[in-house]
């Protein structure tokens, strides 16, 4: 498999090189695939304050959906890119010294906007890129999972609880490539490093209407990685 995915770019580097446009001031080009942000999590010490259960950790696995990024070629070399893709959904769970527990979910959408250099621009063939940007990260449809409520339930009565994530300012970069096998359409693969990071706020609700927060910051800063096709217009 190695060998054919290899041999397939070679030929579209080659074919490329003879057939593609250089990218020009003017371009935009349209960057389409399957995105995935693989966090590098780690949070606060989460103390509940209860006897017997340990302090824990959060933790965010990690998301695909269909990526959506279109750039435009402000010059020969310099373009502006804006990352967007359909909502990625993330499972969020708690641990520390043997519990393990599934804590929630959440939803975020990531619009990061960058300003790219590419080396070749002006140039046929394949298009190496990289560039440093801003992202604003969104977080909504934010829910409680069953077994930590239930926890929550056993361990202080708790019939309820809320979790709400802060949204994140932070920077971004971006290395990438379009290998092209046509006149406008390229192969593309592209890396981002994103700096994601969150308030959460974990509320338990008492029979009572007594609320219990508690508060932790999270770091989530993922890798992202796009691999997909682009077309120039």
């Amino acid at each position: 498999m190695k060998k054919t995915i290899t041999l397939a770019l070679a030929v579209a580097m080659a074919s490329g090189t003879m057939m593609a446009q250089s990218y020009e001031a003017g371009d935009w080009i349209l960057r389409a695939g399957i995105t995935t942000v693989d966090p590098d999590a780690s949070s606060d010490k989460i103390d509940l304050g209860i006897e017997g259960v340990p302090v824990l950790e959060a933790d965010v696995d990690d998301a695909s959906a269909l990526g959506i990024i279109p750039a435009y070629m402000v010059t020969d070399h310099w373009g502006l890119e804006l990352l967007a893709a359909t909502p990625f959904k993330h499972d969020i769970t708690l641990a520390g010294k043997g519990l393990k527990l599934d804590a929630g979910e959440t939803k975020h959408l990531p619009p990061t906007l960058s300003v790219q250099w590419y080396p070749r621009g002006g140039e046929q063939g394949w298009q190496p890129y990289v560039g440093i940007g801003l992202n604003y990260t969104t977080f909504f449809s934010e829910k409680v999972d069953s077994e930590l409520e239930g926890a929550l339930g056993a361990l202080i009565g708790a019939v309820d609880a809320d979790l709400e994530l802060d949204d994140s300012f932070g920077f971004a970069a971006q290395a990438g490539v379009d290998i092209p096998f046509g006149e406008n359409w390229a192969f593309n693969a592209g890396i981002w490093y994103i700096d994601i990071e969150t308030t959460a706020k974990l509320t338990a609700k008492l029979e009572d209407g007594t609320k219990v927060p508690v508060k932790f910051d999270v770091d989530i800063d993922p890798w992202v990685y796009n691999i997909g096709i682009a077309y120039k217009f």
